[in-house]
């Protein structure tokens, strides 16, 4: 499930948006003002879906904020000026689509679910088989992690369960996916072994970002 955090400040607009995001199956924290959408930043939601006017603050110095703490999650920002100047202006700062008042909600949901299948929906970039997780580098012919020139020692199911995340970046991925690909389909046993390698993981590898989902298993998000 993705999070997703929508600033507009036009209620009847927010509550007709937040409706039509949540019935994509997204998690939606909307707010009404620039400033209390400041104070959530380090909340590191998966997309930002931002109003450029907002009566209390520049939408665009949020906009900074946000890239600031969070230099690669993705932006839709909207806005009923001219429009040339403003997608202009967004697109600098590295936003990642925009859309000009007024537009049907329909729209928005299309954009939104394209910005995540493109940012989240697919491995991480490659490059001779390594993977790029900052700050870490995962190299799969090797089988083994660095941080900068520091090898990570891991066992082999901790490195198995880091590229099964690496490979699926910002999916929910069930205790029972986890089991398959790190155990294997004939495993016996219960899903605690699950949470142990997860609790091993994250101590090894402590800036690795992975989401417990409770009741369902975990997901890796954006580093």
């Amino acid at each position: 499930m993705y999070r997703i955090f929508l600033v507009e400040d036009e209620l009847n607009l927010n509550q007709i948006l937040t409706s039509y995001l949540q019935k994509e199956g997204w998690e939606v924290k909307a707010f009404g003002d620039g400033r209390t959408a400041l104070e959530a930043i380090n909340e590191r939601p998966q997309l930002w879906i931002l109003d450029i006017m907002l009566p209390d603050i520049d939408g665009y110095q949020l906009l900074r904020r946000i890239k600031e703490v969070d230099p690669e999650v993705p932006i839709i920002y909207i806005s009923a000026r001219d429009a040339d100047i403003d997608r202009i202006m967004g697109l600098e700062m590295g936003s990642d689509d925009y859309l000009a008042k007024p537009f049907l909600p329909r729209e928005l949901v299309i954009r939104a679910r394209r910005v995540l299948e493109r940012v989240y929906d697919r491995p991480a970039e490659t490059e001779n088989n390594l993977y790029h997780i900052h700050p870490y580098v995962l190299d799969e012919a090797k089988r083994e992690i660095r941080k900068g020139e520091t090898i990570i020692e891991l066992t082999s199911k901790e490195y198995d369960l880091a590229l099964f995340f690496t490979k699926h970046k910002g999916q929910a991925l069930s205790r029972e996916q986890i089991i398959n690909w790190v155990w294997g389909d004939d495993y016996v046993g219960t899903d605690r072994s699950v949470d142990d390698l997860i609790r091993r993981l994250r101590k090894k590898l402590p800036d690795l970002r992975i989401e417990t989902i409770y009741g369902y298993g975990y997901r890796m998000i954006s580093t």
